[in-house]
């Protein structure tokens, strides 16, 4: 029985009280107050109907062994059963139905006795400090199970899910892929294409890269979520988006698929630990841990595997920040390659300088180490090596065909013939100034320590070095983040980006289409609609560095909206 079912039986009793000792003298059955009672109890469902018969019976038993008129001093036999029965529901506890059956003949008893007269009816008094008891009963009741449930306190939720926030965003794009009119046909490799098929003969046309034909392409983003505080210091975060499982660096989705239903999958799930305020450990597919640029990460790129981070504070303006990472690539899983799984290992150190005025700069020095990355060629007839070929490249590495030794059947696939050993210096300036308005300033500077000509070449007979450094020159003014209705913000920048500076798999996809051996500028603008709503628009020209000639132009039109 719940409170204010509890608060109602109660109540009624001061008109059951009423309404049995205004009835004495009517005889043994139920008089019809008392039935209302019983039936209103009944439809609020304190009583049942078996419970409700029941007490009716009682009453009668009761009231047909009395005397007409009760004796002085004495609970009138309605009133005593249904304070029996409050006890029996929980309603009262059984010492305050005593006190009140007490108060009720000493309340009798003070008045002074009548000689029974036929047709005399006898409304007696009902103490005020019965009322008030009651009342207050009632009172306590309400106001603890008020106290429990916090009635009343605005956005009230249960804790597990005032612990539980959510995030998202929609993105929709129109995008237009611009291609230069000297640009050669069937010129690139479709190197994902190719290695599916099993040689360029089999891909056909699909085993060649776009290069000649503009498209238009209307596509979608959409993100949700979760971080979860599970106790102090440890967090859970969880994210599903659009995309493919092919494709780490892309979250669109391309309309236009005959209205069938776009592909969710899973863009983050970690655990991060806070053990103190300058540590944070990571763990599971975790955001990008590192201080980067679109140069060596694409921005929709997460991470599998284990990261550190480390943030001493060196004075009251002033933090050193170390970051460390394992990350699992690709596990072989054939007993005759024990120790070729491939791995990225890397370290950052780096300062961050807080000025007056709320200006801040970034400096950070990242070693990015891969392992068994570089392909392998294959013996005489024999797959041996398969697995050293990428799972998923973009364009601009140097590639080499690992079945070059078969002579049973003209197959190929490709693998990277440079190592990646990247050093990564990036540099970030946000002057404020001009708050809300903010200039930032970036610089990344990239080289690649693995890189072999020598190497390269005796894998690709024939092919000429192609480089292995990459810059990119970033300018930003405007609002740190566009996020209120009037918000603005615009960038330009200017990138170089040899072929095997860098592995072209996980660099801006939207840059010359994704990959390396490009250089060229962008150019972006984006402006506050609404709260949380915003309109954008860029423009990307890129080359070729070397090789035949590819120039590719991409215009971008979003609408985005977060919540």
């Amino acid at each position: 029985m719940t409170i204010l079912n509890k608060s109602l039986f109660a109540l009624l009793l001061l008109i059951f009280t009423l309404g049995a000792w205004a009835a004495e003298g009517q005889g043994a059955a139920v008089d019809p107050a008392t039935d209302a009672v019983i039936k209103a109890l009944v439809e609020r469902g304190v009583l049942s109907q078996e419970a409700a018969q029941a007490l009716r019976q009682r009453i009668e038993q009761n009231t047909a062994a009395a005397n007409p008129v009760t004796p002085v001093g004495k609970v009138p036999p309605a009133t005593e059963e249904l304070i029996k029965t409050l006890v029996e529901q929980g309603v009262l506890p059984k010492q305050t139905a005593d006190v009140l059956q007490q108060r009720i003949e000493q309340n009798a008893a003070a008045k002074p006795a009548a000689a029974p007269a036929e047709n005399v009816i006898r409304v007696p008094y009902v103490p005020e400090i019965v009322k008030d008891q009651i009342r207050d009963q009632i009172k306590q009741d309400v106001l603890a199970q008020a106290h429990r449930e916090r009635w009343g306190d605005p956005g009230t939720l249960p804790d597990w899910i005032r612990r539980i926030r959510w995030d998202g965003d929609i993105r929709l794009r129109y995008e237009r892929d611009m291609f230069a009119k000297d640009n050669l046909p069937q010129s690139y490799f479709n190197y994902l294409a190719v290695n599916s098929a099993g040689s360029t003969g089999a891909a056909g046309v699909n085993g060649w890269l776009n290069t000649t034909d503009d498209r238009t392409r209307w596509r979608l983003r959409a993100r949700l979520g979760m971080l979860a505080k599970v106790s102090d210091g440890l967090e859970a975060g969880f994210r599903i988006t659009t995309g493919s499982i092919t494709n780490p660096v892309s979250t669109n989705q391309t309309l236009g698929n005959s209205f069938n239903r776009d592909t969710i999958v899973l863009d983050r799930a970690y655990l991060r630990a806070d053990p103190s305020r300058w540590m944070t450990l990571w763990g599971g597919r975790i955001p990008n841990p590192w201080l980067s640029t679109e140069l060596v990460w694409d921005e929709n790129l997460n991470f599998d595997g284990v990261a550190a981070n480390l943030r001493p504070s060196l004075s009251d303006s002033t933090r050193g920040f170390l970051t460390l990472g394992a990350f699992p690539l690709q596990q072989v899983d054939l007993a005759v390659t024990s120790g070729s799984d491939k791995w990225l290992y890397g370290a950052q150190l780096g300062l961050d300088q807080d000025f007056s005025r709320q200006t801040n700069a970034k400096i950070g020095l990242a070693y990015y180490d891969y392992r068994n990355i570089t392909g392998v060629p294959n013996p005489v007839n024999s797959p041996q090596y398969n697995f050293t070929a990428p799972q998923f490249v973009q364009k601009g590495n140097t590639m080499f065909n690992m079945d070059q030794n078969n002579t049973l059947a003209p197959t190929e696939l490709y693998g990277l013939a440079a190592k990646f050993h990247e050093l990564d210096l990036t540099a970030m300036l946000d002057l404020a100034h001009f708050d809300p308005v903010h200039v930032t300033l970036t610089l990344d500077y990239v080289k690649n320590l693995g890189y072999d000509s020598q190497s390269i070449m005796a894998l690709a007979p024939g092919t000429p070095p192609y480089g292995n450094k990459a810059r990119l020159y970033k300018l930003a003014v405007g609002m740190p983040q566009v996020k209120q209705r009037g918000d603005w913000q615009v960038i330009t920048s200017y990138r170089h980006i040899e072929s095997d500076a860098v592995l072209d798999a996980y660099t801006d996809a939207d840059f010359h289409l994704g990959g390396t051996d490009a250089k060229g500028w962008t150019l972006s603008g984006s402006y506050g609609v609404a709260r949380d709503s915003w309109v954008s628009l860029k423009y990307l020209s890129a080359d070729a560095i070397s090789g035949p000639p590819l120039g590719i132009d991409v215009l971008q039109l979003d609408f985005n909206a977060r919540f």
